[in-house]
């Protein structure tokens, strides 16, 4: 049934019973890409639409109705309310591009009032978040300020203590969760992660006998490349306890104890100084924006006279928006308390704290590549996620994911590089007239 015709019988009988096709079909700004269909027996769309959505029962009408937008697709979605054909849970790019398609206009208010007359009040109250689902901020706040050691440390377990087991199938044998750099259509994930942690060595012009601090390092693949390939000694601080007992039992597994160290800990409680190179990749995210000025104060102050930092994080594309979107998808399922924000802000707080910015670059393309690899990773093993991390929280992932991966193409995120050194008292930066790398 059209919108019209729709529009035409609330007009002439106020009573006849709105179905819920008929309510997607009034909230529509054009013909939509997919097929929507109802556990009230209502459809509408195209009949051969590649993209099928599927209401499966009253709380899923709940779910949207109470949280529009993603926050509410992805409570239905993650509950098994919400079904869709045409894709794999593992990889849900081709319902997300759709989905980016739909669009959606407001009602006159009449017709609103009709449209909640007809969910009635039972569908207007939301329905328990699934328990994949972080604290609402307010609740967050009770236990902490934003960013306090406390809640940061929350934060990161909650996105990085999922289970070891799930990250090697997700990531691969680099156990790098962070973009890649490919150097051609035909490069593997594997060697597009070497090639990142190799293109950051080269920025920072690691040789042997140097000293390398890599804050926010996961599972250490960082420090065992810089060790392995390039004759430093490495010191990572991750604090997330998973990532550490991993990196830890990896490190002793490639024989490099002594020279390689992975330490559960906060970045700010690293007490040594004089390193010749720190790498900062992937954790800008975390810290908050108004902390940049003090979380690159405190880097350089690691550094040695001459010493370089390479800064590798996701951004906005500008800086003008707020750091931090509230009560979105990202926000309650993925990185609570993470803020981005454009790379001029990155290196106004660098030149600020007295490290002087040489060199950035954007590898926007690459992290959509990357999470393609990492979604077709989640898909080829499917099922053994599942059975380790359970059913709900992988297809969390998978929509993280293809999300993060339109994103990245859409330029509605990027990644930026941006490599900074520490100048000596007279302004000596000890860099060559020309990159080396």
């Amino acid at each position: 049934m059209t919108q019209q015709s729709i529009l035409r019988r609330i007009e002439d009988d106020p009573q006849h019973p709105l179905r819920l096709a008929d309510i997607f079909e009034l909230l529509l700004a054009a013909p939509s890409p997919v097929r929507f269909s109802a556990y009230d027996g209502s459809s509408t769309g195209p009949a051969d639409a590649e993209i099928g959505i599927y209401l499966a029962n009253p709380r899923a009408a709940a779910f949207l109705a109470t949280a529009p937008g993603s926050l509410g697709m992805a409570r239905a979605y993650v509950m098994g309310d919400v079904q869709v054909t045409g894709i794999h849970p593992g990889n849900p790019y081709a319902l997300l591009v759709a989905l980016d398609q739909i669009q959606w206009r407001r009602p006159p208010t009449r017709v609103l009032l009709r449209i909640a007359r007809a969910l009635g009040v039972q569908r207007l109250i939301p329905p328990p978040p699934p328990p994949q689902e972080a604290l609402p901020d307010w609740r967050r706040a009770l236990e902490g300020l934003r960013h306090s050691r406390i809640r940061d440390a929350e934060a990161i377990q909650h996105h990085y203590d999922v289970s070891n087991r799930f990250y090697e199938m997700l990531l691969g044998p680099s156990m790098t969760y962070t973009c890649a750099c490919y150097q051609s259509d035909d490069t593997t994930l594997e060697e597009a992660q070497a090639n990142k942690y190799d293109l950051v060595a080269r920025k920072l012009d690691l040789k042997p006998g140097m000293r390398l601090l890599d804050v926010g390092c996961g599972w250490g693949g960082m420090v065992r490349h810089a060790v392995k390939h390039y004759g430093v000694t490495a010191l990572g601080v991750t604090l997330s306890g998973e990532q550490a007992s991993w990196a830890q039992l990896e490190i002793k597994r490639q024989g490099l104890e002594g020279s390689a160290e992975v330490r559960h800990s906060d970045y700010r409680d690293v007490v040594e100084t004089g390193f010749d190179a720190v790498s900062s990749i992937g954790l800008t995210e975390h810290i908050g924006v108004a902390n940049y000025p003090a979380y690159f104060r405190f880097l350089g102050s690691k550094l040695r006279p001459g010493g370089r930092l390479l800064n590798h994080s996701i951004t906005r594309p500008d800086n003008i928006h707020p750091p931090r979107v509230r009560g979105g998808f990202i926000d309650r399922y993925v990185f609570p308390d993470g803020e981005l924000t454009g790379v001029g802000r990155i290196i106004s707080d660098l030149q600020n704290s007295g490290l002087e910015p040489r060199h950035e670059e954007n590898l926007r393309e690459h992290y959509g590549r990357t999470c393609a690899a990492w979604c077709d990773n989640l898909v080829a093993n499917w099922d053994a996620c599942v059975a380790e991390a359970g059913e709900a929280t992988t297809k969390v992932w998978g929509m993280y994911l293809a999300g993060s991966r339109l994103g990245f193409e859409r330029r509605q995120v990027e990644l930026h590089q941006v490599l900074a050194v520490r100048p000596d008292d007279r302004g000596n930066a000890f860099f060559p007239l020309r990159p080396t790398w």
